[in-house]
């Protein structure tokens, strides 16, 4: 039988994307984020057991226990749905980042493990976002100027937790920061197109975590710049 849900290996089909692939508007009042919340845990539930394509606004309407209106107040499509829980995931580890990274009083090689693992360890629900047939969806939904604000709020977290990082043998440059956010983020979506499964993916962590730590105790060694490279 074949395996669904995130991990499902096959190309996704082209579907046309509506009209409208955004959701509505964005729940403000307690009731709103409740609600909202339990349509997104019903769209996972859906997704993963049954695959992307038994995901419909009716059967997450079900799923979750509203009327089918109450999503479309929300989210126009199952388009509109993927593209808010992208975001909602997003914003979730940002939140994460702040309380568990950036608030606690913490040595910097804590810090910034905890801040890998948080980012990138196959035990977070962030995780989930990463995979093949994620990326495949994200064609639908996401334009230049999504993946633009993603990172850009991205480099501005890991750019807090290296300011909170007062103990580090010498201060990180902003372009050290991105290098880092760049090496490591890039590693962990192309290992989501490679299909690695999670004993690779927790091993390639682990060796990330190490050159990180590695390099950064390592820091008071000049790098050569570019200029002086001829």
């Amino acid at each position: 039988m074949e395996k669904k849900g995130f991990g499902n290996t096959k190309a996704v089909p082209d579907e046309a994307p509506k009209p409208r692939s955004k959701p509505l508007k964005r729940p403000r009042q307690a009731r709103a984020v409740f609600t909202v919340e339990a349509i997104y845990q019903a769209f996972v539930r859906i997704w993963q057991r049954d695959g992307w394509a038994a995901v419909t606004t009716r059967a997450v309407a079900l799923e979750a226990g509203f009327a089918v209106g109450t999503l479309y107040e929300y989210f126009p499509s199952k388009q509109a749905l993927f593209s808010g829980y992208v975001r909602h995931c997003i914003e979730q580890l940002l939140s994460r980042i702040d309380e568990q990274v950036i608030a606690p009083p913490l040595d910097w090689r804590t810090r910034l493990s905890r801040l890998l693992w948080l980012s990138c360890g196959p035990q977070e629900s962030i995780y989930q976002l990463f995979s093949f047939e994620v990326a495949q969806l994200e064609i639908q939904v996401a334009e230049p100027r999504h993946h633009l604000r993603a990172y850009q709020e991205l480099l501005g977290k890991w750019q807090q937790v290296f300011a909170a990082c007062s103990d580090l043998p010498q201060p990180a440059t902003a372009a050290r920061v991105e290098a880092l956010l760049l090496m490591v983020w890039g590693g962990r979506r192309y290992a989501a197109l490679a299909q690695l499964d999670e004993a690779r993916l927790r091993s390639w962590v682990v060796e990330m975590e190490q050159l990180l730590l590695a390099a950064l105790a390592d820091s008071a060694r000049t790098i050569p710049s570019e200029s002086n490279c001829d």
